[in-house]
Formats: structure tokens, C-alpha cells, sequence
């Protein structure tokens, strides 16, 4: 997915919460600014921002790769 596309989700399920940027910047505890950012596709958003930004949206990740399954085990093992 790339940065339009992460943008154009968050402005749908922003919209369809019948939020603001404002409001949803609110409640995340960032500025309007910073989801306006987001929804436009900027790439100098900071991860930590866009994670709330999807944790209000109730939006969650999903990392898919081959390699997956060897990376759980090697979080498995560290417990």
C-alpha cells in the first residue's frame, strides 16, 4: 500500500466516523494538520502519529511476508 492509498483509507473511515481532520487530530492528540498530511499522502508524517491516527480510526495492521511464520518463532523463542 503506498502513502495515497494509506490516505485515501484514513480520509474514508475518517469521514465515515463523521469526524473532522480537526476533531480526529483532537482525539488522537495531534494536530489537523497532521491528518490533513496523512490523508494527502506525505511521506514526512512520523510513524508514531500515523499508529494513532489508526488506533482512533479502529484501523489495523496486517504484515504479510514469507518469512513470516520464522519471525514469530524467533518471538516465541525469546520468551
Amino acid at each position: 500500500m503506498n502513502p495515497e492509498e494509506i490516505g485515501h483509507l484514513v480520509r474514508f473511515h475518517r469521514k465515515k466516523a463523521g469526524l473532522s481532520q480537526e476533531k480526529l487530530g483532537f482525539i488522537a492528540g495531534l494536530g489537523k494538520t497532521v491528518v490533513f498530511d496523512i490523508e494527502k499522502g506525505k511521506l514526512t508524517v512520523r510513524l508514531e502519529s500515523l499508529l494513532k491516527i489508526l488506533k482512533v480510526l479502529n484501523i489495523h495492521l496486517n504484515f504479510q511476508s514469507p518469512l513470516m511464520s520464522l519471525f514469530e518463532e524467533s518471538l516465541n523463542e525469546k520468551s
